[in-house]
C-alpha cells in the first residue's frame, strides 16, 4: 500500500501539542510563583499542592515486635507460633498477617530449592 503522503510532514511544521506545551512552559514559572504566594498567604489548597511537589510522602513504618518464634521449626509450627502470639495479644493481626505471608514466601522458596536439587539429581543420573 502506498503512503498517502510519501514526502511526509514538511520541515518546519510544528506539532499542535508541541505548541501547547511550549505555551504552558513559558507561563509555568509565573504560575508556580502565584501558587507559592497563595500558599504563603495561608491558602491550604495551594500549600498542599506546593508541599506535595516539594516533599515526598512519608511511608508508614511498622513498629518492631518481639515474640517467641523458633525459625528452625517446621513452617506450619512457625505459623502456629504466630497465631498463638496474636491470640495472646503479643502481636497485632496486621503484623501477624505480614509475618505469615513471609513464612509462606519462605516455604515457596524452599519448595523451589528442593525441586531444583531433585531435578539436578535426576539429570545427573
Amino acid at each position: 500500500m502506498k503512503s498517502p503522503n510519501p514526502k511526509g510532514r514538511p520541515k518546519g511544521i510544528v506539532d499542535k501539542r508541541h505548541k501547547v506545551t511550549q505555551a504552558m512552559l513559558s507561563d509555568a514559572h509565573e504560575i508556580a510563583g502565584v501558587v507559592v504566594a497563595k500558599a504563603k498567604e495561608g491558602d491550604l489548597q495551594a500549600a498542599s499542592l506546593v508541599l506535595a511537589r516539594v516533599m515526598p510522602t512519608l511511608a508508614a513504618q511498622a513498629e518492631r515486635v518481639e515474640f517467641d518464634l523458633d525459625p528452625s521449626a517446621p513452617l506450619a509450627k512457625q505459623v502456629e507460633q504466630v497465631l498463638s502470639a496474636t491470640a495472646s495479644g503479643e502481636l497485632s493481626t496486621d503484623h501477624a498477617e505480614r509475618i505469615i505471608k513471609a513464612i509462606g514466601a519462605l516455604g515457596a522458596i524452599r519448595q523451589m530449592d528442593e525441586i531444583e536439587s531433585r531435578l539436578a539429581a535426576l539429570e545427573g543420573r
